[in-house]
């Protein structure tokens, strides 16, 4: 049998933990599985416990000690950053006989309750009131399959305030975007596994501007969250060759509901002079 993943394992484990331990596993799990793998001072220090404290609770998940424990977390990381084709290998064998309709449904509503489940409320909350800061510009970048996310946000954030730009997925408009960013800013970074090289370097980049970086990424976190302000994990696995968005699209439009709530006044006015202007050029067909 397939013994437990280690996030899950040390969720299981919470309520028997130390105050010290679950503030410990606490810092793990918002930033997994990234937190953990680097040395074990680091880890103390970054959740402000003691050495020994991360060496007993390693051992309280069943491990020898600290370097068991990220062999063990590095080869669920290697099994998890899989090529398309190893991942469809993996689901075509041994799947539910039942029509791909049910199973990917399945996927897809457990991925969303479990997404819904792991995300703190208060860093939801945090990064709405970011997102609708009117003193801060937004940006927003994906990588080759996210940047229809982030494409996606931008079209409906531009509604709900002003200063909003997609940064292209050709590099080589990056630098100029770069260039006007200011302290404040804010960018929302898109980045799901395989996790991508040049999307961390805009992050590196923006972040030396000065701009605040919100992350959306997998439940295995992009390398981009150790400089992101908030990150916000989602559960994306499928029975497909391709992981599915359909929990960070959830995700997405919760966020606009919530940037629209805390600018209600601002969008409202937005919204009713961006529908003169359609009536106008009659973008749209009348119903007859």
């Amino acid at each position: 049998m397939t013994p437990n993943p280690i996030e899950d394992q040390m969720r299981a484990a919470l309520p028997e933990m130390t105050r010290a331990e679950r503030q410990l596993a606490t810092h793990v799990l918002r930033h997994y599985p990234v937190a953990a793998l680097g040395s074990i001072t680091a880890l103390a220090k970054a959740a402000e416990v003691s050495t020994p404290t991360v060496v007993r609770l390693v051992q309280k998940l069943g491990f020898k000690g600290y370097p068991d424990f990220q062999n063990s977390l590095r080869g669920e990381v290697e099994a998890m950053l899989v090529s398309p084709l190893a991942k469809h290998e993996r689901w075509a064998g041994g799947v539910p006989d039942t029509h791909i309709l049910n199973r990917f449904a399945d996927a897809v509503v457990a991925n969303l309750q479990a997404t819904l489940h792991q995300i703190d409320h208060a860093e939801f909350d945090a990064t709405a009131r970011l997102l609708a800061d009117p003193a801060r510009r937004v940006f927003a970048l994906g990588g080759r399959i996210t940047h229809a996310m982030a494409d996606y946000f931008v079209t409906l954030m531009k509604v709900v305030r002003p200063d909003v730009t997609l940064m292209s997925d050709m590099s080589n408009t990056w630098p100029p975007a770069l260039l006007d960013m200011k302290a404040g800013d804010v960018l929302l970074v898109f980045d799901i596994r395989r996790y991508e090289n040049t999307v961390l370097q805009v992050v590196e980049m923006a972040v030396e501007q000065g701009a605040e970086v919100v992350l959306i990424t997998d439940r295995w976190v992009s390398p981009a969250a150790s400089h992101a302000r908030h990150t916000l994990s989602c559960h994306i696995e499928a029975p497909s060759a391709w992981d599915s968005t359909v929990s960070i699209l959830v995700l997405v439009e919760t966020l606009l509901a919530a940037v629209q709530d805390l600018s209600w006044g601002q969008t409202e006015a937005r919204m009713k002079r961006l529908e003169e202007l359609y009536d106008r050029s009659r973008f749209f067909r009348r119903h007859r």
